[in-house]
């Protein structure tokens, strides 16, 4: 007899909870929720790793909630940190229906946004604060917001946090609230910075991980094509509209203002995201590429984690990545939930040695690079399984 399937009924959560999960279409856990939720309402500290798509967001997120309590005005009760005001949006996004339940108010604090209506938010008693450090640090010198009273702590994207230059902030915040709280903390690696903020804010913690961000990459299918100036536009759009619904990265603002005006021209209807956008005109951009009404986002990297976004068909780098983990934080917007995805990279001669270290790095099946010509853009080349699994098999 086979064991019962885990739910997350089994797993601890809430009816009331669970009632909200289930009118979202969500209703088994996915392995890092399984892995985590357990000792998260248990009340451990705990340590996460998952790749993107893995349900990450609902495994912190559904402890946090269940835990929270009614707050005092100005006086949160949990507190998520992420790097990003659209990390931000997306996590506040999946919180607020199952805080509802609760009848907790949450409050999304970032720059960019009105700070009056931030601020407005917390003297109404909003429980749940999701910030990204710098505005969060502003309203606390303003003593508009006092963490004394926080009981859970999320520090999403730890990882993320260090490149940026944030963690002192993330550390001047978590001075700020109270010894005896308990810190989740999740991020793609555990080493230097992110290995001391473990060591120093957090007690005995559990750790969990899933299968690692290239077992991830394992789920789509890489392709590289050798284009020239003159045939890269045609091949874009050629991968587009073969394809579906997709995202174009590319290096700089100016690169991506670009090539969202050489796609509409083309007749692909765009939304464009990138750091010289104000905070409305990307959220509103990235609400229509969500809703349908756009089929390409053209985006900088500011777009490459935090926002998710499903049946991503495939994903466009207009100019190929130098660090492995960009590609595959770029990559992660495409095959998703188990879901299968295209990943296209275009290749101009600039690009050919460094794509070539990046296929060794990252174990991607080097295959061949079909060439675009003026007269022919070219065809995608398709490597259905990967290195590792062709690998395996010959020595079966």
């Amino acid at each position: 007899m086979s064991p019962d399937p885990v739910t997350f009924a089994s797993l601890g959560v809430p009816d009331d909870l669970v009632a909200v999960l289930a009118a979202e279409g969500i209703v088994r856990p996915f392995p890092i929720q399984a892995a985590t939720i357990p000792d998260a309402f248990a009340g451990r500290d705990l340590c996460g790793r998952a790749p993107t798509g893995s349900g990450k967001t609902l495994a912190f997120g559904i402890p946090l909630v269940a835990r929270a309590t009614r707050a005092a005005p100005h006086r949160p009760t949990a507190l998520v940190l992420v790097p990003t005001r659209e990390l931000a949006v997306q996590v506040t996004k999946a919180i607020v229906p199952l805080a509802k339940a609760r009848r907790l108010f949450v409050v999304a604090i970032y720059g960019g946004a009105s700070q009056r209506t931030q601020v407005e938010s917390l003297r109404r008693g909003a429980a749940i604060v999701v910030a990204t450090p710098g505005r969060l640090i502003d309203l606390r010198e303003q003593r508009l917001v006092d963490l004394s009273s926080v009981q859970t702590v999320v520090v999403d994207e730890a990882d993320r946090m260090a490149d940026m230059g944030f963690l002192p902030q993330v550390r001047r915040l978590l001075d700020d609230v109270p010894a005896s709280r308990q810190t989740l903390l999740w991020s793609a690696t555990f080493d230097g910075d992110v290995d001391a903020l473990v060591q120093r804010y957090q007690d005995e913690p559990v750790r969990h991980e899933v299968e690692a961000d290239s077992v991830q990459l394992d789920a789509m299918t890489h392709s590289f094509i050798d284009v020239e100036t003159v045939t890269k536009l045609d091949t874009a759009v050629s991968v587009l509209r073969s394809h579906g619904r997709g995202i174009v990265f590319c290096r700089t603002r100016r690169i991506a203002d670009r090539v969202s005006q050489q796609l509409e021209r083309r007749g692909l209807t765009i939304s464009l995201v990138h750091g010289s956008r104000s905070q409305a005109q990307r959220e509103r951009a990235i609400d229509a590429f969500r809703r349908g009404h756009a089929q390409v986002l053209v985006a900088t990297d500011v777009a490459a984690r935090g926002i998710h976004v499903d049946d991503v068909a495939v994903v466009v780098h207009w100019n190929p990545v130098d660090d492995p983990k960009d590609y595959v934080h770029r990559s992660g917007r495409t095959a998703r939930a188990g879901a299968s995805g295209t990943v296209v990279s275009l290749v101009g001669p600039e690009d050919v040695a460094k794509v070539r270290a990046l296929q060794r790095t990252l174990d991607i099946p080097h295959g061949r690079r079909e060439t675009s010509t003026p007269h022919r853009p070219g065809k995608v080349a398709r490597h259905p399984r990967p290195a590792r699994a062709r690998r395996r098999q010959r020595t079966a």
